[in-house]
This record gives C-alpha cells, sequence and structure tokens, in this order.
C-alpha cells in the first residue's frame, strides 16, 4: 500500500476530532441537532485550517444513515455507513467539489446549476462545495445567484473561500458565514505530539515548538512540514535537524543580541551579527524571531505569572524581561517589525539587519549610571534669534540710525544703498513678504508721495503690517524651597541618565509636598495630577534613582493631586520668560525699528522669534 501523507491520513472524520474551531463546531452541531438548517455556507479562513474537512463532515451529517440503516440528520456521524464511507473516499455521487480557481467561468457553474433539479441519487441531500469561490467571474456569481438564494430544498451550498473580500455582497448576504480561525501555536504542538505519538516517532519538545511556529495558524502546513522532518532526520526529530532544515535561527542568537542591547554593548552586538552572517542565518529569520522574543518579554513584564515552567527558556526569558524596562521593549520590537519590511529594500539584508539593530541601541534611552555628556541646564542664555522668511543678504550692512528714512521709489534706490543691491535684511526678522512682488518694488501709493511743502506724510500702519504681539505672561509658579530642593535632584538625576521617558516625566510633573528625615529611610512625600503617571514600576525606578543620588536609601509616597511648584511648570515659566526676552530683544532693536520704519508692509513673521 501506498503511503499517505500525515496531512490526509489524520483529517478529522467527526466534529469531536476537529482542533482550534470550537466556535465552528459547536454553531454547527447545534444546528444540526435542533434541525435548523441553513441552505447555504460560507467557510472563510487561511490555508490548512479545516475549510474543507468541515463541509465533508458536514456533508455526513446530512446523510448519515447510521450503523442500522435508520439513522437521520446528525451532529455525530457513524462515519460506518455506506454514505460516511463513500463521503470519506470521494465518491459520493451527491456530494460535489468544484475548484473554482480551475473552473471559474460561467459554463462550468450553468453546467453544475443544471443538476440542481434533480433530487439526490442516494442521499438525502446534495451538497454543493465550491472551493475558492472568490475565483469565480462575475458572470458565474451572476448565474448562480438565484439558486443561491431559493435553492430546492434537497440542495445545499458550501462555499469556500481564502479571501472573503472578493466575494460580492451579493453572494455573502445569502449565506451563514463561519470563520475559520489560524491555530495557537501551542494547539499546534498538542495535535503534533497526538500524532507523533500514534506513529510511534520520538520528537524533541524544541523540534516540536520550530513546527508549530512555522506552521503560523496551519494544521496541513504543520503535518506537511513533520513529514519533511521525519524524512530530513531519518525518523527522528530533533530540534537542531528541525532547524536547519527550516533554516530557522537559534534563539541563543537572539537572547544575545537582546543582552548586548541591554547592556548598551555595540561591539558585542556587531560581533554577534557577524557570526550570524557567518552561519548564512536568515536575516528576516532573526528579526522574526526577536520580534516573538520581545513579545513574550513584554508579556512577562505586564503580567510576571504568564510564563510557563516546563519552557526550558523561561529562565532566559525571565532574566532578560528583569534587565529591560518595559518602555525599552515596546520600542525594540516595533524596530524589528519595522526592520523586516525594510530588508527587501536594501541591497545587503545583512547590511539592513545592522542597521536595525544600530538603530535599537541608538533610539534606546541611555543605560541607568552609564557615562553620559552632562545635559543642559535648565536656564538658558537670554539671546535670541528668529527665522526669516526670505534669504539672507550676500553681505552684511552696518546699522542704520532709528531716523526715519524718505520712502523710497521706483527710479531711486533707498538711501545709503547702491542701485541693484537688494534691500537689507537680518538674521532676528523677517521685513519682506513671504510670497508676491517686494515691497521695495511696488508703486507708491500717492499718499507717501512728497507734498508740496516737501514734507512726506507717513500713513496710518495697517493692522496686518504691526509686529506680532508679545505672547502673554505664563501664570507665575509660587517657588517653595521643598520645590528648589527637588529642581535640584530631578536636574542631577537627568545629567546622570537616572530618568528616562516615562520615569523622567513623572520626576518633572512631580511636586514635592514635605520630606520627613527624621526616620529612617527618609520619607518623601510627591503628587502629580496625572494618574498614569503614578504607577509603581515608574515609582520604584523614581525611588532607586533617588536613592542613588541621595547615596542612601528613601522611600517615595506617590499621591495624585493638584500641584504647583513642579520642575515642569518651572521649565515653562523660564520658557516664557526668554522667549518674551527674545522678542523684546527683536523688537526693540534699532535696525529692525529702521527696517519698520521704512518699509510700509515690512513686520516680524509670527512665530520666528526662538531664544538660544
Amino acid at each position: 500500500m501506498s503511503y499517505l501523507v500525515l496531512a490526509r491520513k489524520y483529517r478529522p472524520r467527526t466534529f469531536e476530532q476537529m482542533v482550534g474551531q470550537a466556535h465552528v463546531v459547536q454553531a454547527l452541531s447545534n444546528a444540526l441537532t435542533q434541525q435548523r438548517l441553513h441552505h447555504a455556507y460560507l467557510f472563510t479562513g487561511t490555508r490548512g485550517v479545516g475549510k474543507t474537512t468541515v463541509s465533508r463532515i458536514l456533508a455526513k451529517s446530512l446523510n448519515c444513515m447510521g450503523p442500522d440503516g435508520q439513522g437521520g440528520v446528525t451532529a455525530k456521524p457513524c462515519g460506518v455507513c455506506q454514505a460516511c464511507r463513500d463521503i470519506d473516499a470521494g465518491r459520493f455521487v451527491d456530494y460535489v467539489e468544484l475548484d473554482a480557481a480551475s473552473n471559474r467561468g460561467v459554463d462550468e457553474i450553468s453546467q453544475l446549476l443544471d443538476q440542481a433539479v434533480y433530487k439526490p441519487v442516494v442521499g438525502r441531500f446534495k451538497v454543493y462545495m465550491i472551493d475558492e469561490v472568490h475565483m469565480l467571474s462575475n458572470h458565474a456569481f451572476n448565474a448562480m445567484l438565484k439558486t443561491l438564494e431559493e435553492p430546492p430544498e434537497y440542495l445545499k451550498f458550501v462555499l469556500a473561500t481564502t479571501d472573503p473580500q472578493k466575494v460580492p455582497p451579493t453572494v455573502l448576504s445569502r449565506c451563514l458565514q463561519f470563520n475559520l480561525r489560524p491555530m495557537a501555536p501551542q494547539t499546534v504542538l498538542e495535535h503534533l505530539q497526538q500524532v507523533l505519538a500514534a506513529e510511534g516517532i520520538e520528537a524533541e519538545p524544541g523540534a516540536l515548538r520550530l513546527l508549530a511556529r512555522a506552521a503560523r495558524g496551519s494544521m496541513r502546513d504543520a503535518l506537511s512540514l513533520t513529514d519533511q522532518a521525519i524524512a530530513y532526520g531519518s525518523g527522528i526529530l530533533a530540534e537542531a535537524g528541525v532547524r536547519q532544515m527550516l533554516g530557522a535561527v537559534d534563539r541563543g542568537h537572539v537572547y544575545r543580541l537582546i543582552e548586548a542591547l541591554a547592556a548598551g554593548d555595540g561591539p558585542a552586538l556587531l560581533a554577534i551579527t557577524d557570526g550570524m552572517r557567518l552561519q548564512g542565518l536568515s536575516p528576516s529569520g532573526a528579526l522574526e524571531e526577536m520580534a516573538g522574543v520581545l513579545q513574550e518579554l513584554a508579556v512577562r513584564q505586564v503580567v510576571p505569572q504568564a510564563g510557563t515552567t516546563d519552557d526550558p527558556d523561561d529562565a532566559t526569558l525571565q532574566a532578560l524581561a528583569a534587565a529591560l524596562p518595559p518602555e525599552d521593549t515596546q520600542l525594540l520590537y516595533s524596530i524589528a517589525l519595522q526592520g523586516r519590511h525594510e530588508l527587501g529594500l536594501a541591497a545587503d539584508e545583512y547590511g539592513a539587519l545592522t542597521m536595525a539593530l544600530l538603530r535599537m541601541l541608538a533610539f534606546r534611552p541611555a543605560v541607568p549610571g552609564a557615562a553620559r555628556p552632562a545635559s543642559a541646564p535648565l536656564q538658558r542664555s537670554p539671546a535670541a534669534t528668529a527665522r526669516t522668511s526670505v534669504p539672507p543678504r550676500a553681505a552684511p550692512l552696518a546699522p542704520k540710525p532709528a531716523v526715519p528714512a524718505p520712502p523710497p521709489t521706483r527710479s531711486a534706490p533707498p538711501q545709503g544703498r547702491a542701485p541693484g543691491v537688494a534691500a537689507p535684511r537680518v538674521a532676528a526678522a523677517a521685513v519682506a513678504q513671504a510670497h508676491g512682488t517686494p515691497p521695495w518694488e511696488e508703486e507708491v501709493p500717492a499718499a507717501l508721495h512728497p507734498s508740496e511743502e516737501g514734507t512726506p506724510p507717513r500713513p496710518e500702519r495697517d493692522e496686518t503690517c504691526a509686529p506680532a504681539a508679545a505672547p502673554a505672561a505664563a501664570t507665575p509658579v509660587a517657588t517653595t524651597p521643598l520645590g528648589d530642593r527637588w529642581q535640584s535632584l530631578v536636574q542631577q538625576m537627568i545629567d546622570r541618565g537616572l530618568v528616562t521617558a516615562l520615569v523622567r516625566e513623572l520626576a518633572l510633573q512631580a511636586q514635592c509636598l514635605a520630606v520627613d528625615e527624621s526616620v529612617q529611610p527618609a520619607r518623601w512625600q510627591l503628587q502629580v495630577e496625572r494618574e498614569t503617571l503614578a504607577s509603581a514600576p515608574a515609582r520604584s525606578r523614581l525611588q532607586a534613582a533617588v536613592s542613588e543620588v541621595l547615596g542612601q536609601a528613601v522611600v517615595l509616597d506617590l499621591s495624585v493631586g493638584p500641584t504647583e511648584d513642579t520642575p515642569a511648570r518651572r521649565e515653562a515659566q523660564a520658557k516664557a520668560m526668554r522667549q518674551q526676552a527674545a522678542e523684546a530683544a527683536i523688537l526693540n532693536d534699532p535696525y529692525v525699528v529702521s527696517l519698520m520704519q521704512e518699509f510700509s508692509t515690512a513686520r516680524v513673521v509670527p512665530g520666528s522669534i526662538r531664544p538660544l
């Protein structure tokens, strides 16, 4: 007898043998038990999840005669009657499977529907199963609409597709739709264990985990890969052999990469990558495996008890989850996913892998306690500059006096400028229009021409040309001695890189209400307005950073409520004061005043002034 592949040999024969599709099995079983039978079913889902299998079991349930030949419609077909055996063998005359991928025209569908007028030959129901129904042409769909909506009482339609979006809405509305979901790796692994136990084949747990992940939710793919692995390993499923067959990346490489990232060790990161290149491992597989590990780490960081003790890598995963902050895990996961999409854009995939890993290292916040350049203090110089809306002049000109100059005309250039020289501009303010004709080339209004007495009258300046008003002053912060002490402490933590991301935001938004140093350890009472900042992990990390700066253990008591004197509010007030000083410096600059008096349309571009 010829060999039968595992995917066909262990195809489920009853609803009880179905794996991973309990929601579909329950709905169909209840409908069969209560005799509430629809005339058309649509099964959707990716390949290898059981669409055709469910169709055959449904056909057996509708036509089962029972072991004694007296049975009726049932949710538990006997499997021994003539109808059940013929459907399993693919020779039941009243069960027709049509592949729409190769029979997609209106002629094939019309030929099938022509047979619908005849009653079943040997069975109770005729069942027409159309696989990959989305491949049918529009004319074929139109031809079957009427029969699909009002079929004879003895006819049942079963449609299956991997792409329901391509099925016309007129067909979807006539069917009872069930979505067969991809199966979880653990579900696939357990089923593979049962199959291999029945076959008497030894398998290492690591090999089964690799096969279950490689199947990507498809049980048929899992069984096909298992067949291939059995042949590759001469009847033995070893993890090393299966990994080599699949070209999968050993998780040991991924663990070392994450350890290097957690330690900020760039040379080790590149050394591991070079070693993977020499072994010919797939860059895409490396990023995919890394994303999977990071996902497991994120789950363990939020729900520590989610780990499984039977996993041989459980201890390693627990150590990595403790070494990597949760926000860093999320960042690395996002970069790993994005890096997979960028592999195809690079000439060298390993070069793209290296860049993705270096990006993880570059964008990850600095390791607490590591040396880094001191950041700039919160107080900055009040000197100011502003962006210009036009390019700067080619050569600097001497500042002009504040005395208004006679207005320029088209025939005579402005005083102090040679013909052909562009109007002067300064780096501190924009004095010309961003678009349109420059003001020195506009027609001079009559009101600006010299009067008979020779005195040029100055028109009232239009409000649109007036300089931007200074922003309203920020609400003053009522500073306190405790606020001064907390401000200094937060600045030291930031300079030393002890607080990053969410913890840094918590430190900046917190107000110190009290410090009790009469007890050991000392207790600091902090308050924040946002409840999302007052999480236990963030409080613990901030407490550790404060203890390191002070050189002694402290306890932080964190509460939620209104705040006044916080480092963030102090910084906002200082920024507003610097902005006001910068704008005042620009608007009172003699050269700017001169230009705005000389050109009627000159203005300071709003928002262009930036303090240094």
